[in-house]
């Protein structure tokens, strides 16, 4: 957790939306795929898994002659970030379908995490996440069954995933190449609320608008300010219904992954909200 989300922003909504300064959207990147993106880098995606590129909000000082200027104000950019994070000192960029996620508690202690902890922090823009509960009474082929389920805003609006980036380069191509460098991000991760905790014990760590400038700011470095925003909690905002399980395919999207299932489609589901076992 989490392994699958949907973001369905375009990015002119994302910009007006996340107030951006610079849209860097266009840029070539490298990619982590073998194969193209479907559907392409910055387009809605309703099932984006480990290894895509997705839309990430993060904050940079401009640079003049090659340095920071000490007098410059931090710039809010959109960028398409690789998901997985990849620490500058791997030795193999593989292991980001490792780092998709990083834990709250733990990660300014992390060497993979502490440094991007401090001063490389991002907004994962996302219009709900999936998550997958183990059936305590329906099983395939001897396994316990697994049931999807969307988790989104009760109100709909659109969610800010907490996360860290970083940069890797191929020392094997030319550094001046943008294509050298590989730019990665992991959506922190927290202890599931009550009634979410009954699909997964592990939630995303959602930011509300007033942390967003904090959270970016690359010169807020202290451990005491970050880890009070890692600590972060706000139940009650989240609601949970089960979707089709074509939603594990990776090759599956389209907003109708969104569709709630009905009732009779259940088979040993149990109610995140009452605990009741649906379709038994």
């Amino acid at each position: 957790m989490c392994g699958r989300y949907a973001a369905s922003a375009s990015g002119d909504e994302l910009i007006q939306a996340m107030q951006i300064q610079e849209d860097h959207t266009g840029e070539p990147i490298r990619s982590a795929l073998l194969t193209p993106q479907e559907p392409p880098p910055g387009a809605p995606d309703y099932n984006i898994a480990p290894s895509k590129a997705a839309h990430v909000v993060l904050t940079r000082l401009p640079r003049q002659s090659g340095t920071h200027s000490a007098q410059a104000e931090p710039i809010r950019q959109l960028r398409l970030l690789t998901w997985g994070l990849v620490p500058s000192w791997a030795e193999d960029p593989k292991v980001g379908v490792r780092m998709t996620n990083a834990r709250a508690e733990t990660a300014l202690g992390k060497p993979s995490y502490r440094a991007a902890a401090r001063s490389r922090r991002c907004l994962i823009p996302a219009t709900g996440w999936y998550e997958w509960q183990v059936s305590p009474t329906a099983f395939e082929k001897g396994k316990p069954r697994k049931q999807p389920f969307f988790m989104h805003r009760s109100d709909d609006t659109p969610l800010t995933f907490a996360g860290f980036y970083e940069f890797w380069r191929d020392p094997s191509q030319d550094p001046a190449d943008p294509l050298s460098w590989l730019t990665t991000f992991t959506i922190v991760t927290t202890a599931a609320e009550p009634g979410l905790d009954r699909i997964h014990d592990r939630q995303p760590l959602v930011l509300e608008p007033e942390h967003w400038a904090t959270w970016l700011d690359p010169e807020v470095t202290d451990a005491d300010t970050v880890a009070a925003l890692l600590g972060y909690t706000n139940p009650g905002r989240f609601e949970a219904y089960p979707v089709d399980r074509r939603v594990g395919s990776s090759r599956a999207n389209g907003p109708e992954l969104l569709r709630p299932l009905r009732r009779e489609e259940l088979v040993g589901v149990i109610d995140p909200m009452t605990a009741e076992v649906l379709g038994e």
